[in-house]
């Protein structure tokens, strides 16, 4: 208990994010968020690698956001209470964009 009190004073400026974060959750709005985060990493990364030439492949980092979002999605339908069959479908969606990129990486090992 003595180390919460000693970031309690770290941690109080942030109540208000904590509180809207949280109200996010109970409809599944954070996977909202979440999806927002992702597309916008993916576009930083594509962008990234134009300007560099480094980074990852086009189609390797398409395949990793893919499984990302799947996950995110089956996150969204499960809190929202939506069909279960949905909810399965984008959990295998995930597995086989999970499974693609396994085998995108063993090939180059």
């Amino acid at each position: 208990m003595d180390a919460l009190a000693a970031v309690g004073p770290l941690i109080t400026p942030l109540a208000p994010v904590i509180d809207f974060v949280a109200g996010l959750i109970p409809d599944g709005r954070i996977a909202d968020l979440l999806l927002v985060l992702l597309v916008a990493e993916g576009l930083l990364l594509i962008v990234w690698r134009r300007l560099t030439r480094r980074g990852p492949a086009l189609a390797d980092l398409l395949i990793n956001l893919g499984a990302g979002a799947s996950l995110i999605l089956a996150l969204r339908v499960a809190l929202s209470g939506a069909d279960p069959l949905l909810l399965a479908g984008c959990l295998s969606l995930a597995l086989l964009t999970h499974v693609a990129d396994l085998v995108r990486r063993w090939r180059r090992g």
